[in-house]
């Protein structure tokens, strides 16, 4: 059982430096992690109004994939939090689950405000991202 055990651990560590390599490799266009707190951003912004446009689109498929890239990204958001910043962190990820909470219900009612509203979050979150980091990557 020992033998079994040492292979589960190696193909577990093989299997995040693989996914680590490949994190690297698709990421090489990022030059700083300010610019990718940007992406991630924009990101939501994107993903959101696929989703509206397919609430309007009467596409359910489509709403729910668009609705869950953009829980993804505030998912990753809230996992890469510096949590050493004290109260900015506590809040950036309390606002950031109940957007979460939104989408949830933006994508199972069809609900467009609560898509916009997270949109106007974020699209304030990336104006003072941009204001913070002086654009300077």
């Amino acid at each position: 059982m020992d033998d079994l055990d040492d292979e589960k651990e190696k193909g577990f560590k093989m299997y995040g430096n693989l996914a680590h390599n490949i994190y690297a490799q698709n990421n090489v266009g990022v030059e700083s992690p300010a610019k990718l707190i940007e992406m991630l951003y924009e990101g939501v912004l994107k993903f959101n109004a696929q989703a509206k446009k397919a609430i309007k689109d009467k596409d359910v498929e489509k709403r729910v994939y668009w609705t869950n890239r953009s829980i993804s990204i505030i998912t990753e958001l809230i996992s890469i939090l510096d949590h050493s910043h004290g109260d900015v962190s506590q809040y950036l990820e309390g606002l950031y689950n109940y957007e979460i909470q939104l989408l949830t219900s933006a994508g199972s009612q069809n609900n467009m405000a609560h898509l916009d509203e997270v949109s106007n979050v974020f699209k304030g979150l990336l104006e003072a991202w941009r204001e913070t980091t002086d654009v300077a990557y």
